[in-house]
């Protein structure tokens, strides 16, 4: 039930929100403009991005458990939309088919606000955020991340910090996660560059860490914005890397990675955006 009424918060916000005045990027930051450009970490928005857009994603993985690294094929839908003063909302859902044949699910939602920059499409932006999600083993969590950017015309940077606080026994106090990812203008609206994760990194002082460990994925990002379209493409994977390990049962919880495996792995995720405003 409390997936279904998630499912059908997001489709009335994008539908409410694509009612409302558009809001235009410049032709000439348009590619800059990409409300979610990269695939590992969340950007806030500005008053010159595309004021709401809905984002489909999807990702294979091999030797890894559980979404969005999932051992098979996951799903997502995201919201994500621009509040008004330099405040941001992200939500999503998302389904996993392994292809032992079960299906899983997980919701979460989280608001940001810029509190450096954040007025403008170009220059540098800091911004702060909470958030609550429900994951995969019917546990409730809450998380703050911390976001920074830097785009110009020709390329972009980004960096997330996040912290979560699951409310279930056998669970880590506090898990860290962390992710950067750097864009350069090939040709017109085409970027191309590499993102990096670093997943549960706790595991590197707590030799029990809940999730299995620390880990690590470094790749090649693309992301394709056509000036003339709605559309928005985007994708990236790698290798997945255990930094360090820890002998725990899987615990459900929401990461990029995967989980509990004790082997390397890999993982490509996509992703398509439809701006809502154009």
């Amino acid at each position: 039930m409390m997936k279904n009424c998630f499912l059908s918060l997001l489709v009335l916000a994008g539908l409410s929100a694509s009612a409302q005045n558009p809001v235009k990027p410049t032709m000439s930051g348009f590619g800059a403009a990409q409300p979610q450009p990269f695939l590992f970490q969340v950007n806030t928005l500005t008053d010159a991005t595309a004021s709401w857009s809905l984002n489909y994603s999807g990702s294979y993985g091999e030797r890894t458990s559980s979404p969005f690294g999932y051992d098979g094929v996951d799903q997502q839908l995201a919201l994500k939309g621009y509040l008004g003063d330099r405040f941001t909302l992200y939500a999503n859902a998302a389904l996993g088919f392994a292809r032992s044949g079960g299906v899983t699910g997980a919701q979460q939602a989280e608001v940001l606000r810029d509190v450096i920059g954040g007025k403008k499409l170009f220059g540098p932006r800091i911004g702060v955020g909470v958030g609550f999600s429900h994951d995969f083993a019917n546990t409730s969590a809450i998380f703050s991340r911390i976001t920074a950017s830097y785009d110009v015309a020709k390329w972009r940077i980004g960096a997330n910090l996040r912290f979560e606080k699951a409310f279930a026994a056998g669970r880590d106090d506090i898990d860290l996660i962390t992710s950067v990812g750097f864009h350069h203008r090939i040709a017109g609206a085409f970027y191309a560059g590499a993102e990096a994760v670093g997943q549960d990194l706790e595991g590197f002082w707590e030799s029990d860490e809940a999730e299995g460990g620390a880990k690590l994925l470094v790749g090649p990002s693309v992301n394709y914005a056509p000036a003339s379209s709605r559309f928005g493409f985007s994708l990236c994977g790698g290798p997945v890397f255990h930094a360090t390990r820890s002998t725990v049962v899987e615990s459900g919880a929401i990461r990029d990675l995967g989980i509990s495996d004790i082997s390397n792995g890999f993982t490509v995720r996509g992703a398509i955006t439809f701006n809502l405003h154009k």
